[in-house]
């Protein structure tokens, strides 16, 4: 009983900013795939993919590192605190994990992992398999906990995040470039499209049904993008911008059909291209004064481990769009939530 009771306390105590009909709610917010949406997963596996130190986490809770690649809050918090579920969502191998937080979600997202099985294999983090097995151990949980009934209510009303891709374009793809030699852009985009069809059909098997995915960004304008391909001015990569919106083209197009083969779910492509480089290209409409690099270091070209105790950061983090070389600031963050909640959040009721 008190597991409802608690789930009745956060309801009235966690303000939701978005107004919800209402008849409709969303229990929790589930998280799956990389860094943008890692809350910790990868301070406990054995790989050098890690933000579990400073300067990260230099505007969260005291300036205590968690593991969130970013200077403080980042997408599956803001979106639970939006939608009035909780303030942080906090990743399932937390140490500090209580069966209350169950109730709420988590995250099982492994940062530097991604659609194409070699993408985690090369990082040595949690594949998306890895992920959906711990998925399941977390509905055996919540069943033990609430039972089967409310369960299934947990999850076929949360709200799943399914953010992945853009290591595998970065990094596997043109960073590391193996790929390239067994595949052009359009069919790399296939397998990544054809992986990522096949987990949302895992997840809508076990109970999801509302369920955002999130596209690839532009990634040739990411600051370490720049730094690697894009000459001595550090300009944009056009041709990984492109390769982005290839994917993000035929994963659009294969989520509309689910509509007919998956009764019940909303699935939902979430356009996270224009938004973010809209951010990059008007800066000044926003308050920001630097786009192009992170303000970990020279942000250039520190990312994780690079980015550590050592590195100095810039004096104001709330006019800087990212914090490293490769993750938003909170401020970052915060602009690109403000952007596509209202657009899509309503397509889940």
């Amino acid at each position: 009983m008190w597991f409802f009771v608690y789930a009745f306390l956060v309801c009235q105590f966690t303000e939701a900013a978005v107004k919800l009909p209402p008849n409709v709610a969303f229990p929790a917010v589930i998280a799956f795939g990389d860094s943008i949406v890692d809350q910790g997963m990868n301070n406990n596996i054995s790989t050098i993919v890690k933000c579990n130190f400073p300067p990260y986490g230099f505007d969260l809770m005291g300036g205590a590192p968690t593991g969130r690649f970013s200077n403080a809050k980042t997408p599956p918090d803001m979106i639970a605190q939006e939608l009035g579920i909780k303030e942080l969502v906090p990743a399932y191998f937390d140490p500090n994990l209580q069966s209350k937080d169950l109730l709420t979600g988590v995250s099982f997202a492994s940062g530097a992992s991604g659609y194409d099985p070699q993408t985690s294999k090369i990082a040595a983090v949690l594949s998306l398999p890895d992920q959906l097995g711990l998925f399941k151990e977390y509905i055996s949980k919540l069943k033990a906990l609430v039972g089967e009934e409310r369960t299934n209510y947990i999850l076929a009303n949360s709200l799943f995040l399914l953010v992945a891709g853009s290591d595998d374009l970065a990094n596997t793809y043109f960073t590391f470039g193996a790929r390239r030699l067994q595949y052009d852009v359009p069919s790399y985009a296939d397998l990544m499209v054809d992986s990522a069809s096949t987990f949302i059909q895992d997840l809508y098997s076990l109970g999801a049904r509302r369920i955002a995915v999130f596209g690839a960004p532009p990634i040739g304008c990411l600051p370490s993008q720049r730094t690697l391909g894009g000459g001595l001015n550090r300009m944009c990569v056009d041709s990984r911008n492109k390769a982005a919106q290839v994917y993000n083209t035929k994963l659009s197009s294969e989520l509309d059909t689910f509509g007919n083969t998956l009764p019940l779910s909303k699935i939902l492509y979430i356009d996270i291209y224009s938004p973010l480089l809209d951010l990059i290209q008007n800066p000044q409409n926003y308050g920001l004064d630097v786009v192009d690099r992170g303000c970990c270091g020279t942000g250039d070209l520190e990312v994780s481990v690079l980015c550590n105790k050592l590195s100095l950061t810039c004096p104001d983090h709330t006019k800087y769009l990212f914090w490293d070389s490769y993750h938003p600031t909170e401020t970052g963050y915060k602009l690109l939530i403000n952007k596509i909640i209202g657009r899509y959040i309503t397509r889940f009721f």
